[in-house]
């Protein structure tokens, strides 16, 4: 009888984990496919760089995320969430630049959405129930200051298209950052 129960929960703990591997490069493919999706809406935005060099800022994105070797699976997908939501509420303030085509806008908070609700029901929800969070949440909090710097700098430059324009680069290249963070769900 021991034996039985015992042969069912390592049957149970080797599908679960294969499953979840599964999950992960599902996620991974998602993921890639919707910063790419991102990236090409971005471009797709009024302004050039170029045109304003002289309203050029560094945010400090967290060293962390530059160069995101000690993540765990788990502790990446929240991390990605966080940046994900932060983004989102950049574009979502309201005050995006008016030469900007709304559709395009909304195409790209769309998007931003339907990754985040993705990641929300595949690893958040997990992570917070396990209270792993706690290991990582001075890296949010470095995370959540970068995006207050950029949403400060907006206002500091009364929602310019130069300042819109900056922003929108620089949050282009988070995409990149989020891609690599992605890349802990390979197996």
């Amino acid at each position: 009888m021991n034996n039985r129960c015992i042969l069912q929960l390592a049957l149970l703990l080797c599908f679960s984990t294969t499953a979840l591997s599964l999950s992960y490069n599902l996620l991974r493919l998602q993921q890639l496919n919707s910063s790419e999706e991102c990236q090409k809406l971005l471009k797709q935005l009024n302004g050039r760089l170029a045109d304003c060099l002289s309203d050029g800022m560094d945010f400090k994105i967290p060293k962390e995320i530059k160069h995101p070797q000690q993540f765990q699976k788990e502790h990446a997908a929240f991390v990605i969430y966080e940046m994900l939501k932060d983004i989102f509420h950049v574009f979502k303030k309201g005050y995006s630049n008016p030469d900007w085509n709304n559709t395009i806008v909304t195409d790209l908070l769309h998007e931003l959405h339907q990754q985040m609700d993705l990641l929300n029901t595949t690893v958040v929800e997990k992570l917070r129930e396990e209270n792993k969070r706690q290991a990582y949440s001075i890296i949010i909090l470095r995370l959540k200051s970068y995006y207050v710097r950029i949403l400060t700098y907006l206002e500091a430059k009364e929602y310019s298209s130069c300042a819109w324009t900056v922003v929108r680069d620089e949050l282009y290249w988070n995409f990149s950052f989020i891609n690599r963070l992605t890349d802990k769900f390979q197996n």
